[in-house]
């Protein structure tokens, strides 16, 4: 072995004194270890540099490297990055800058098939023919170089390797049947992205490996796939040199590729490079092909599984002893010939092109005089073009360089700094962030070269930097987009394991699954998580949910089996609420008080478990219903043993304890007095029970309309409210089946209207009377609403008659009378009855009079043709209209004080209840029941019934009296002629 001296010449001259130096091929296809065999034999010698076609390649294996000898004596040279440390023996380098000035003991390079590459293969092909060990040389490569390797190094030995594993072909497949440990291959960005989102979305996520990454961003994005985060990776043909990874599987996106010049078909050898990274080690591996690309030939498959290919027939070759005596000199040498069979020219490269371009420049011409100075313009137009914009940019740059180097010896400090910062910002899209990361690799090329920057250490480092911070950007952007750990570890965890899901449901209802959030559970309902989307990553989320709640659900229905009625709640869409989710919904059932109930569907309840939901939800309304609408059973109850009132117990029933429409006309005084007993009110505006307009019990009723006329629950008035304006969207007939009547611009509620009327018609039962003060209070309106608000009960105002000229003292107070009205046939809300009433014939017919129409002070109609009494005019005289001939010749002051209406219309004063008794009742079974003109006018309140029935109207006037005027001789009319004379 040879012997380690501190010089390395020294140590090579001996070496190479001791041994013969020794020439060795070593081919085979992928996965034969070379290159494994390659730095095991680098490292058992003293020194040596071994060369690799990427710098990713490079990096890769100087970490391998640096595991075994340490930093200390291990290096790293690429075009951009240069490690070098003083003690330094082995050297990890791209083939472009190999440093072969420097003598080592070993002395490889891999991947030599690529002396072929039109392009790159110049390069190669010097290494070959004139890169040597002073021990050792060895070639990595492909079988296909075996025959032109003899013919230039006949020197050589020549090992084959047999493939460690099996390499076979799968056929086509799609994107979603691809197996996990994949890998995706295309040729383009655009392909890269657009598959990579169709893998994430179907599968999880992918990493992306091109060329264009830095191999910060590389090793970042490989690092996922590695440590299984993600189960695909998609990539370019950049794997297919040497990038070792646990794939199984190659999947051709494209077999079309563009080489820099033209788009060409792969060859079979490019295709089984790329396919021969499926299978590492002993594990078999397999290739095919995915989404829109044909079925691979059947004689391209035969050679890859086979590693059978045709001999290159010549290598790419450059003239490397290069003329500096001129420009032109410099470019007739680097168009020389071949000197012998099997080389041939490749194409011009970048730097033959950028010198080629520059030598038309008189500028340049004129700045390179001279060896040094033709050195150093050369060295310029070897900076890499990695931004590759196809146009006189970066032909432009190296002039600029080259004039800087040649004028002032170095590039201005304040220049590469501004440009370099100006690449450091991380903010942009995928392709302004690959765009920046070209050209931040080219300044990190232009600060590796010491000589060219007075501060080169600093712009290194400057350099280093924004490139790391730019990769790190990019990695994100990359993960962000393209990779979702949490469907990528659900698939994984579904598809590797029949074992229960570690899983958990929290308090608010989110569902974690090994520990990612797939979703919300209300109720019953599971809500994938909202970045789910659409489609696969939706069925995933719900495929693990559903193993993730197998025993989260029965759990969940003894909870609501257990639950107390406070955990249940309706809403205004008829929906059943289990604290505060949705769990059932409600139908509507034979009877307004009796609603089905239904539990909603769901993907996770059997038909068993949604049953036992429906009995005990219908179980709390049922109970809920009856405890609200208690006071019906009472009053049901009460009225069994009458036949006259199981009747009205019978239609409150059907209406939920409230009937629209006035009762007067069916119910008789006798019968409202039992009634009211049982606690029924039978008023002018509706048979109710006063409990159901309690803010609970009109709140359930409201809920049952709505159902019933297929509407969502209008907003019923908090309690407490006397008077509302009429709300916006109430459908026709709410207003009155919840309660309240319609009174003008104001809607009142039933019992106060009913009161307030009743103690009305008592004071204007004879004559008008003075306006109680707190009747506006009462009712809660203003009082510049009274007037239009009274009118609709069936009242008017009466201004006070003003003092005349010489007479002094308070102007009279407000009067209120009852309005009277033409007699027309009495028509009820709720149904027609005018049929039942036997004095029907017998009283005078009058039009119905349209609703809420407040009639005008001196519209009234006269009753029997008598003259109407001016307005303000007190109605005095009233009483001593004489006797009415269908009710007898009975005084008026024998009136009974307890009116009909008064009583039972109100839940007023005990003093209407008082009034109420036996003379009513009198005169209710009286021919003349249906024409008394003393109480308060009701054919003003109008209403629809839940029938559709338009409103009765109610007359004041006797029947029999028809065509029979008032007495023209009598005292009323003559002060009558007398006061309109005076006016």
């Amino acid at each position: 072995m040879a012997l380690r001296l501190p010089s390395h010449d020294a140590s090579a001259h001996g070496a190479s004194a001791m041994f013969p130096a020794r020439v060795k091929a070593v081919l085979g296809p992928t996965n034969t270890g070379k290159t494994h065999l390659a730095i095991t034999r680098m490292l058992a010698h003293a020194s040596g540099i071994i060369g690799f076609p990427l710098r990713l390649l490079a990096r890769e294996n100087y970490d391998r490297m640096v595991a075994v000898k340490g930093p200390r004596h291990v290096a790293l040279i690429t075009g951009e990055e240069k490690i070098i440390p003083a003690e330094a023996k082995w050297f990890a380098c791209t083939v472009e800058a190999m440093p072969l000035d420097r003598r080592t003991e070993f002395v490889a390079v891999d991947e030599i098939q690529l002396c072929a590459d039109p392009d790159r293969g110049h390069v190669f092909t010097d290494r070959l023919l004139n890169a040597r060990g002073l021990v050792e040389t060895m070639f990595l490569g492909a079988e296909t170089i075996r025959p032109l390797l003899q013919r230039l190094v006949p020197q050589a030995e020549i090992e084959t390797r047999p493939r460690l594993s099996e390499l076979s072909y799968a056929g086509p497949a799609k994107l979603t049947r691809l197996p996990p440990r994949s890998a995706v291959v295309a040729f383009s960005a655009s392909e890269v992205y657009a598959i990579a989102e169709a893998i994430r979305r179907r599968r999880g996520g992918c990493a992306v490996v091109m060329g264009r990454l830095s191999p910060r961003t590389r090793n970042a994005q490989v690092a996922l796939y590695q440590n299984r985060e993600v189960d695909f990776l998609v990539a370019t043909d950049a794997i297919g040199m040497g990038l070792n990874m646990d794939v199984d599987h190659v999947a051709f996106a494209n077999l079309q590729k563009f080489d820099g010049h033209r788009p060409r078909i792969l060859t079979p050898q490019e295709a089984a490079q790329i396919a021969g990274r499926a299978g590492r080690g002993m594990r078999d591996g397999s290739f095919g092909v995915t989404a829109d690309c044909p079925p691979l030939p059947d004689e391209m498959v035969a050679k890859i599984e086979g590693h059978q290919f045709e001999a290159l027939m010549t290598l790419a070759w450059r003239n490397a002893a290069l003329d500096m005596t001129s420009i032109d000199a410099l470019l007739d040498s680097l168009a020389a010939p071949p000197p012998r069979p099997g080389l041939s020219k490749g194409n011009d490269a970048t730097d033959h092109i950028t010198l080629a371009a520059l030598s038309r420049d008189p500028e340049v011409r004129k700045l390179a005089q001279g060896r040094a100075r033709l050195r150093l313009l050369w060295d310029a137009c070897q900076i890499p073009d990695f931004r590759k914009l196809s146009d006189d940019s970066h032909t432009r740059f190296c002039a600029r360089v080259f004039a800087h180097l040649a004028k002032e010896g170095h590039l201005p400090g304040d220049w590469v700094a501004g440009q370099i910062a100006q690449c450091a910002n991380t903010e942009g899209d995928l392709d302004t962030l690959m765009a920046r990361l070209s050209a931040i690799r080219v300044w990190t090329y232009v600060a590796a070269r010491a000589d060219w920057m007075r501060d080169a250490l600093r712009f290194q480092n400057e350099a280093r930097a924004a490139e790391d911070a730019v990769s790190d950007a990019l990695h994100e952007r990359l993960t962000a987009r393209f990779v979702d750990r949490r469907a990528a570890h659900l698939i994984r965890r579904l598809d590797d394991t029949a074992e229960e899901l570690l899983s958990a449901v929290t308090r608010q209802g989110e569902v974690v699954v090994e520990g990612h959030p797939v979703g919300h559970v209300t109720g019953f309902m599971f809500e994938p998580d909202a970045a789910a989307g659409n489609g696969e990553e939706r069925k995933l989320v719900l495929r693990a949910a559903r193993r993730a709640l197998q025993s989260e659900m029965p759990k969940r229905v003894t909870e609501i089996e257990t639950a107390s009625d406070d955990a249940f709640a309706l809403t205004p869409s008829h929906r059943i609420t289990w604290n505060g989710a949705e769990v059932a919904r409600l139908r509507p059932g034979p009877t307004p008080d009796k609603p089905l109930v239904e539990a909603l569907d769901s993907d996770f309840l059997e038909g068993a478990q949604k049953e036992r939901i429906r009995a005990r939800l219908a179980t709390w309304l049922e109970a809920m219903i009856k405890r609200e609408f208690a006071a019906l059973d009472t009053v049901e109850a009460k009225a069994a043993e009458d036949g006259a009132l199981r009747g009205p117990a019978f239609r409150l029933r059907e209406f939920l304890g409230l009937v629209p429409g006035g009762t007067e006309g069916e119910v008789n005084p006798e019968l409202r007095q039992k009634l009211k007993a049982i606690g029924i009110r039978a008023g002018r505006f509706a048979l109710y029970l006063p409990e159901v307009l309690k803010p609970r019990p009109m709140a359930l009723r409201a809920q049952f309309w709505a159902l019933k006329a297929d509407c969502d629950v209008p907003s019923v008035p908090g309690g407490g409210l006397v008077s509302v304006p009429p709300p916006e969207g109430w459908p026709e007939g709410f207003a009155e089946t919840m309660g309240w009547v319609t009174a003008g611009p104001v809607l009142l509620r039933l019992d106060v209207a009913e009161r307030v009327a009743g103690e009305l018609g008592h004071l204007t039962r004879r004559a008008p009377a003075m306006l109680p003060t707190d009747v506006a209070s009462r009712l809660g309106v203003k009082a510049d609403i009274l007037p239009a608000v009274l009118q609709t009960l069936g009242f008017r105002l009466l201004p006070a008659e003003p003092l005349a000229e010489d007479a002094f003292g308070p102007p009279g107070p407000t009067m209120v009378s009852a309005r009277r009205e033409e007699r027309g046939p009495r028509h009820r809300p709720g149904e027609h009855r005018g049929d039942r009433r036997p004095q029907g014939d017998r009283r005078p017919e009058r039009g119905p009079r349209p609703p809420r129409d407040a009639a005008s002070a001196t519209g009234e109609a006269p009753a029997e043709g008598a003259a109407a009494p001016a307005e303000g005019e007190a109605a005095a005289p009233r009483p001593d209209r004489g006797p009415r001939p269908p009710r007898g010749p009975r005084p008026q002051g024998d009136r009974p004080q307890g009116d009909r209406p008064q009583g039972e219309r109100r839940d007023g004063p005990p003093r209407g209840e008082r009034r109420d008794g036996p003379p009513r009742g009198d005169r209710r079974d009286g021919p003349p029941r249906g024409d008394r003109r003393d109480g308060p006018p009701r054919g003003d309140r109008r209403g629809r019934d839940d029938r559709g029935q338009e409103p009765r109207s109610f007359s004041f006037d006797s029947g029999p009296a028809k065509g029979k005027g008032p007495d023209p001789d009598s005292p009323f009319a003559v002060l009558a002629r007398l006061k309109l004379g005076k006016d």
